[in-house]
Order: C-alpha cells, then structure tokens, then sequence
C-alpha cells in the first residue's frame, strides 16, 4: 500500500506520486566532468612510485607486452625513477597548497569555467574534474556527478590534440567508471579542438602578450609539443599532423611569414624513434647557427605542469643556454586565462547542444 504523495524540492527529496519508502530523487542535472592527465599525491618516494606505477602500466602509454615490460618497469625503474621524477616536482611543487601546479591550475580552470556555465545556465550544469592518474579519480567524480543527479554527463579531455595516449586513455577511464553505474547516464565525450578558432586566437593572444613584454623580438617561435614514437603515427595516431596544423593555423593568426614558427617534440622515453626534432636538440642547434634569442610555448599542454615547467623551462632552456644562446624567453600554457576560458566554454557548449533547456 502506497503512502502519500509528495513534491519533490528542486536538487533533492521524492518524486510527486512516488511512496513515502521511495529512495530519494535528484532533480536532473547536466555534468560536465574536465579531465587532465594526473598528478602524485607528492613528491616523496611512495608518493611517486604509486603515481608512476599507474601511469607507466597503461597499455595506452607503454604498449609493450607485460610479460617484457612489468618486471623492467617494478623491478628497475620504479626503483629508481621515483627519486629523480621526485626531485623534479619539488622544484615546482606548490608548497602553499601542498599540491602539484597542474592541480592548482586545473582547479582554476574549472572554478573559471563553472562560473561562466552558472551565470547562463543556472544550477542545471554542474562542472567537476578529475584525473586519469592520480587523485582525483575519474571512478570518484563520476559516482559524485550521478549521486547529484547527473543524468547526462559531458566528458571533457583537456587534450588540444587527440592522442591515444592522452584522449583515448582518458576516454577508456571514463567509460570504466560508468560500467560501476547502476544506473548509468547518458554520455557524450568531447573531441580535439586543435584547430578551433578560439583556441587558436588565444594561443596567439599569448605570444603577442609575452612579445610585448620582450626588449628584443626572439629570432624563432618554437613551438614544443609532447612527444610519441614514430610508430604511433604509422599506426594510424593522428597526433602529428594535428600538432602541424595548430602551429600553421597559429601563424596564420599572427600573421608571420613561414618559417617564423618550428614544431618540435619534447619528453622522450625508451629505447624507440620518437617524433622528430627533439626539442632539447632542436633549440641547441638554432643557438649554433646563430638563432641567438628564441621563446619556446607548449601548445598541446593546457596547463603548466611537469613537462612545462621542469623540462621546458629548466632542461632545455639550459640546453640552449649551453650551446651558445643568450635569451630563452618561455611562454606559459594557456592555464585559466580569460581567452582560454572562452576557448573551453565554447567547446563545450558546442557539445551540449541539445542537452541544455534553460536559453543562454
């Protein structure tokens, strides 16, 4: 026998009609879940070797047989690399906040662009992130996002460029999160945006921000992006000529004659063929044939982090330093400035079409 009827309080309570015993009822809501690659909990040993533990054992980033590759990587590398990737992050590890600066700025990011989604659609749109690697997880938001009613989530990699390293291996996350749903959502998960025009606007609005401030304009843009092996683009990866095309269509946008901005590849690992130039030696070679003052930005990272900060800005601007360079000037990620913001508001409200009722 059913007990009286109640009204549902927008966010929370029971269905109208629905028996006083019925589990409570969230009001419908949109997600949009951001997602970035990862970060350790800190920089101790432990810290560390869990995160480079989980990172390094995904087949989307080493795709060699476990049988090969797991007993070099617990055996070997775990016991080794944790010190020095750990050095490395105390140089930029937010102290204040005890955290990673790509946590601090994703953080940021999505604090900026919950508040734009708010003003135009109200609390119909909750905005979350999470982390491939790390902490937060992709399992633990998700759960939060149905738990508040999300009946659709949006499922955004804050990748500018697909790779499967990166977008897939998020992606794969996501939808193994959703498989512990009993009642799952509706999804939609968001492609690159390597080449929409205000990212690319913003990237340009960057270069000419940091030339502003410069005495002397650098001789070449290099324009580095994170590396993969060679093998990946005859596999089918199109993530090099992604990141050709963004550093075209960026100089298009600057209005610079060809040749003003060189594509590189940071961040090689293992014993294969990565993608070429090597940043580290593309920038050594401009300092010996007289390139004399370079700045170096990173287009495929969405926020500082590592990669950004540490090997840009510490190893490879001394490897310019080095062979006879003067001036390294390094251009921040977009981070959350205010361009960036509209870049990643207008992806995403391209991909909710359809799913949001309140007019902007």
């Amino acid at each position: 026998m059913q007990g009286p009827e109640t009204t549902v309080t927008p966010g929370q309570g029971r269905l109208a009609h629905a028996p006083v015993d019925h589990p409570q009822v969230r009001a419908p809501r949109v997600g949009v879940l951001l997602a970035n690659l990862g970060t350790p909990d800190g920089y101790d040993y432990w810290s560390m070797r869990r995160y480079l533990g989980e990172f390094l054992s995904d087949k989307r980033v080493v795709d060699y047989p476990s049988w090969k590759w797991q007993p070099l990587l617990q055996l070997v590398i775990l016991s080794k690399r944790p010190f020095t990737s750990g050095a490395n992050y105390k140089l930029i590890w937010n102290e204040d906040l005890d955290e990673s600066p790509l946590l601090t700025i994703t953080k940021a990011q999505t604090a900026a662009i919950a508040a734009v989604l708010a003003e135009r659609h109200g609390a119909e749109v909750m905005v979350d992130f999470c982390m491939r690697y790390g902490n937060p997880s992709t399992e633990a938001k998700v759960r939060a996002m149905v738990a508040a009613g999300c009946e659709k989530i949006l499922f955004f990699p804050l990748y500018p460029h697909y790779a499967g390293a990166t977008s897939a291996t998020a992606n794969d996350q996501f939808f193994r999160a959703l498989m512990q749903e009993k009642r799952q959502p509706a999804v939609r998960t968001v492609a690159e945006y390597f080449d929409h025009p205000l990212y690319i606007d913003a990237l340009a609005g960057s270069v000419e921000a940091a030339y502003a401030t410069l005495d002397h304009r650098p001789d070449v843009l290099v324009a580095s992006y994170h590396g993969m092996p060679q093998r990946y683009l005859r596999e089918g990866d199109p993530y090099h000529c992604q990141c050709q095309k963004t550093s075209r269509l960026l100089r298009e946008r600057l209005g610079w004659e060809k040749g003003s901005i060189d594509t590189s590849f940071q961040s090689v690992f293992g014993p294969e063929e990565w993608l070429r130039p090597y940043t580290v030696e593309h920038v050594a070679a401009l300092a010996k044939a007289g390139k004399k003052r370079i700045a170096v930005m990173a287009p495929a990272f969405s926020a500082d982090c590592i990669e950004t900060l540490e090997e840009i800005n510490g190893e490879i601007r001394e490897a310019f330093l080095h062979a006879g360079g003067e001036v390294f000037t390094y251009i921040p990620c977009l981070n959350d400035q205010p361009a960036h913001i509209r870049a990643l508001v207008a992806v995403i409200e391209e991909n909710l079409a359809g799913w949001l009722l309140r007019a902007r």
